[in-house]
């Protein structure tokens, strides 16, 4: 049974050298963020209170 485990180790290892499964583009924010909002005047200041904002 273990030299089927190692087999099976061995496959993925090198399954995952010739066609890796890690995708950069699924982990990193596309389009611009919250700060490019605020910087075009989409949301309002981070320092803001809920009252200078809504009276």
């Amino acid at each position: 049974m273990a030299f089927w485990t190692h087999l099976t180790h061995c496959r993925a290892a090198i399954r995952e050298f010739i066609a890796p499964t890690y995708r950069p583009e699924r982990h990193y924010m596309r389009g611009p963020g919250p700060a490019c909002a605020r910087r075009g005047g989409l949301l309002p200041d981070a320092g803001a209170t809920f009252h200078s904002v809504f009276s």
